[in-house]
């Protein structure tokens, strides 16, 4: 980003995965291969993927439900919550250090930060637990001013208005607003808002030398 852009810049929005915690498609690919669902590039992909998984982003499906549907999907009913969760949660691989998190309380030194993440009520149980477990904090609350979570919005990104409404809610104005994303559709949405937008191209571990990169910090 270029400095001039950069020097507008007070508030940044952060996405999670594979900006700060590491995530890995493939993994979750094979896992659901391994309950017996035959078509996972289909099924679940990066950039696209079945609407149970849209559903359960936005809140609109339950934990049981969401199982219910990926027991259908593999056309096994046997499968159990803890086999289903297995395979959901190997998506996550984590926090590559605590340097990712001294970064982010760095960044939140000279902006207002916020985190905006897709997520779901499985998955965001795994990373609380995580987190205690191995940063011993109690979630991400600290690292930033506000966090958002698409289960507990009820709207999941691209969609323009999930970030309208962390604008709205911040008074925040979209010039001065960087939003920071590995998903180019996600981008889409965000300057459909008016806000500037930056695509991570970086592991997270590297989060540092991207923020420097582009002027950032």
């Amino acid at each position: 980003m270029e400095t001039v852009l950069a020097q507008k810049i007070k508030n940044i929005i952060f996405d999670y995965g594979n900006v700060i915690f590491e995530i890995d498609f493939v993994r979750t690919q094979n896992a659901l291969l391994q309950l017996g669902i035959t078509d996972v590039q289909q099924f679940f992909a990066h950039k696209n993927h079945n609407e149970i998984f849209n559903d359960f982003e936005t809140g609109s499906v339950s934990p049981a439900q969401f199982r219910i549907k990926i027991r259908e999907a593999a056309n096994n009913p046997g499968l159990t919550d803890e086999q289903i969760d297995s395979a959901w949660n190997s998506l996550l691989i984590g926090v590559p250090s605590a340097a990712v998190h001294d970064t982010l309380l760095k960044v939140k030194e000279k902006y207002r930060t916020f985190l905006l993440s897709n997520n779901n009520e499985i998955h965001y149980n795994w990373i609380v637990d995580y987190l205690k477990r191995e940063y011993n904090v109690e979630d991400n609350n600290h690292l930033f001013e506000k966090t958002y979570y698409s289960q507990q919005m009820f709207l999941r990104k691209p969609n323009v208005e999930i970030f309208e409404q962390v604008i709205k809610e911040n008074n925040l104005i979209p010039e001065e607003t960087l939003f920071i994303d590995d998903s180019p559709q996600h981008l889409v949405g965000a300057k459909l808002a008016g806000l500037n937008t930056l695509l991570m191209d970086k592991h997270p571990k590297d989060l540092e030398q991207f923020l420097t990169d582009h002027h950032i910090l």
